[in-house]
């Protein structure tokens, strides 16, 4: 089998052809390329290989501006360091995905996989299919989501905008969606508690409970509480008790940093 190896870390290079050649001494390593660049050269000027093995992440970008730049003829395993639940989905067709550090077995299961699925017809059109909606999707999983960055709310008899970071906490009401800013102002707003949730950068808001999320700066203490919940001491006060649940308080302790 002849393999493209796809990836801009010299040190990694050697290491994934010492393991291919580990898990198969058939395997020949026709080519490496460090860059989207010499990986767009390499591929117009050689012979489609059998398989490629390619980062996501090269020196002057991401490997799937090379499938924009020139056909890729080839079934794909890209290697990479993205969380794995973000990326099972692409374990289908003639594309796959390998977690670094790359482990043997999981290898050896990436090869299998595409000797079951390696016939003329399936690389012509299947295949080919695959890979275009695939790495589109996946490219899209991966960039940098865009959260809100104001909200556009009435105060009085005129409209003014709040930017996110002023907000301490968002909370229900009677039905009601609306927040609370760090200088103790009120505000409605004309979404869910689960739409805003999607709305805003996880890093900075967590999802406490049914009734609040919560901005990581609000939180000023976290106390233990009745059957392994904790509740919050935030600021500025809300009207009632904040409770994190007991199914919740271990990833907010990690949100938190603990």
């Amino acid at each position: 089998m002849d393999v493209l190896v796809i990836e801009d870390e010299e040190l990694a290079v050697r290491k994934l052809t010492k393991l291919l050649q580990d898990v198969d001494n058939s395997i020949r390593i026709v080519g490496t390329a460090a860059s989207v660049r010499s990986s767009v050269q390499w591929l117009q000027n050689n012979t489609a290989p059998d398989l490629i093995l390619m980062d996501i992440e090269l020196a002057d970008g991401q490997s799937f501006e090379i499938f924009e730049q020139t056909p890729v003829e080839s079934p794909v395993i890209f290697t990479t360091s993205y969380d794995e639940y973000a990326l099972r989905a692409f374990k289908v067709n003639s594309i796959d995905y390998l977690l670094k550090p790359i482990k043997r077995h999981e290898l050896e299961a990436s090869l299998e996989k595409h000797r079951k699925l390696r016939n003329p017809a399936e690389a012509e059109t299947g295949g080919k299919m695959a890979i275009d909606a695939l790495v589109q999707q996946l490219r899209q999983q991966i960039q940098p989501a865009e959260y809100r960055k104001r909200f556009l709310v009435k105060h009085l008899s005129q409209w003014m905008p709040v930017e996110v970071s002023d907000i301490a906490y968002f909370y229900s009401e009677e039905g009601v969606s609306l927040f609370r800013t760090r200088g103790n102002q009120k505000f409605s707003v004309d979404y869910t508690l689960d739409e805003l949730e999607a709305m805003l950068d996880p890093l900075q808001f967590f999802r406490a409970n049914r009734q609040f999320i919560v901005d990581i700066n609000c939180v000023q203490q976290i106390h233990p509480y009745f059957n392994n919940k904790l509740k919050l001491t935030l600021k500025p006060a809300p009207e009632e008790e904040v409770l994190v649940s007991r199914e919740r308080a271990t990833e907010f302790k990690k949100w938190m940093g603990k």
